[in-house]
């Protein structure tokens, strides 16, 4: 199935900033298999940016594309309907560019291309659809910050849910701005949160169900080529940490503070070490459904799935056995809207506007 490129949007900036000068828009949209996400934002000093609008919402697009190969009619409606909300956002604001994309439901099913068609009549929107090597890199641009400057190499990771992207990064050497430059190896996995639950079940979970899981994982990642490009430092578990980007990890954050409602400042670069991340797997392992469910940070949304991304989480532990893995409330879009400000001088003319 051919990818599809959405064409930037143009327009004059419409958000005040620093000195009252105007600042350009950027917008980043990600259609993924169990949501779908909007950042619109203005750059701020440079490698930032603040954002001035966004829209998330839980339609679980991939739902049953594991069996049947193919989108589900109640599914696609879920994701047009959430996705006129993010037209009618884009179309408000004067956008100077955009990027739109889709992942892996789109990229797996038959329906995919007749998928996207309906999408552009139905809510004006053209999205691209990735390849997996774009979305592993995009991962990584948008959690540059959160990597521990005394480093040596990151495992960097974002369950999804459809696909699981991994990628090594080896900052042993010279570092370069963009964290991109330094992945030495990546793959990604044909897993996700949605396609574990649906093969060995999400909402009755037994410890021995949740090690078939795990092994399964295991057993793709023993196949991945590259998993030892990073072995000077993953060697020695203090050179390096892990840092997960998926809605698994921050949950688990969740979980951990014991939070009534999700706080993202509080989850977004929390540390947490292979204690207590153990100790948080086997409390959802120990609570059923209905206790996974009254939890704030899992909610119904996420009841059925959350175990199945924890499964993917041992199974990355389990080759890159890690002291500390650090949480990243931010992935795709963060890293869309880094790569659209830095490509087009946002940063440059704001440091010329605020001098």
């Amino acid at each position: 199935m051919p990818a599809r490129r959405s064409a930037p949007a143009t327009g004059s900036g419409v958000s005040s900033g620093p000195r009252s000068h105007q600042l350009p828009v950027y917008a980043a949209l990600d259609l993924g298999t169990n949501n779908c996400r909007l950042l619109v934002a203005v750059p701020t000093r440079p490698g930032q940016f603040r954002v001035i609008d966004a829209f998330s919402r839980i339609v679980r697009l991939g739902e049953g594309l594991s069996t049947s190969g193919r989108l589900g009619k109640p599914a696609m409606d879920r994701a047009v309907e959430a996705l006129k909300v993010c037209g009618d956002k884009l179309r408000s604001r004067q956008v100077r560019r955009a990027r739109l994309i889709a992942t892996e439901a789109c990229r797996a099913a038959e329906n995919g291309s007749e998928f996207l068609d309906r999408v552009e009549r139905e809510a004006g929107i053209s999205l691209e659809i990735i390849d997996r090597k774009t979305e592993a890199r995009l991962a990584v641009s948008g959690c540059g910050s959160l990597v521990d400057r005394s480093t040596d190499g990151v495992v960097l990771f974002d369950i999804g849910g459809g696909s699981s992207e991994i990628a090594l990064i080896d900052l042993s050497s010279a570092r370069t701005p963009r964290l991109a430059n330094h992945i030495v190896s990546w793959t990604s996995l044909p897993v996700g949160v949605v396609s574990l639950a649906e093969r060995f079940g999400g909402r009755d979970v037994t410890p021995d169900l949740f090690h078939a899981m795990v092994d399964e994982v295991a057993g793709m990642l023993d196949r991945f080529e590259g998993r030892l490009r990073l072995a000077h430092v993953t060697s020695d578990r203090k050179r390096f940490h892990l840092l997960g980007t998926s809605g698994t990890v921050t949950t688990l954050a969740g979980v951990h503070l014991g939070l009534d409602r999700y706080d993202r400042r509080r989850v977004d670069g929390l540390w947490m070490d292979n204690a207590q991340v153990d100790a948080m797997i086997q409390k959802l392992l120990g609570w059923n459904f209905e206790q996974r469910v009254a939890n704030a940070c899992i909610g119904a949304d996420r009841a059925d799935l959350v175990l199945a991304g924890c499964a993917i989480l041992e199974g990355i532990r389990r080759h890159w056995p890690a002291e500390r893995l650090r949480v990243a409330d931010r992935g795709l879009r963060e890293g869309m809207l880094s790569e659209l400000m830095a490509d087009d001088g946002a940063w440059r003319r704001w440091r010329k506007g605020a001098s």
